[in-house]
């Protein structure tokens, strides 16, 4: 008998925090909120697409490509361009393998999986970034740190300009 009073507590407590997160910031009860119907979860989807991390990889190497060019263009020495470019490599090498192991089919098999996945890769990433940028001075010949951490910051804020891009993209069709 008391298996059964523990449930029907368990089961009061459990409508109880349900009702607190569906409640607004007055303490009433949201009556506004309707979960989507498929078919509506579906234009949602199609108005607004996701975007690949493979375009984002894309995008910041091409604009890292051009950093790189304009590095060496500005300042007449190769050293600079090829500090610059490796900045960019620090950014991009890491990134696809974060990319990679974020659309391995082991991410999609469960939520669990997906967090612990994302996670893990995050501070793979992490790591390689840190150990490239230590690797730099053997790396580079006459590295020039601040053309690195240009072409680094640069290639890291592309993200931005590939969503501007995307939101551009949606509104136009």
């Amino acid at each position: 008998m008391s298996k059964i009073a523990d449930s029907a507590e368990n089961s009061r407590a459990r409508h109880s925090a349900q009702d607190a997160w569906e409640r607004d910031e007055d303490g009433a009860l949201d009556e506004g909120f309707k979960p989507l119907t498929r078919e509506e979860a579906q234009k949602l989807r199609e108005a607004k697409p996701s975007i690949s991390p493979w375009a984002v990889l894309a995008g910041q190497l091409v604009v890292g490509v051009l950093v790189a060019c304009v590095a060496w263009l500005l300042t007449g020495r190769p050293s600079v361009g090829w500090s610059a470019m490796y900045g960019v490599l620090a950014v991009v090498v890491p990134g696809a393998l974060f990319a990679r192991g974020l659309t391995s089919k082991v991410s999609a098999m469960n939520p669990g999986a997906a967090v612990a996945g994302f996670f893990l890769w995050e501070m793979v990433k992490i790591g390689l970034t840190v150990a490239m940028l230590f690797a730099a001075p053997r790396m580079v010949p006459d590295l020039s740190w601040p053309a690195l951490l240009v072409g680094l910051v640069v290639t890291m804020k592309v993200v931005w300009l590939v969503l501007w891009f995307q939101s551009r993209s949606n509104r136009l069709a």
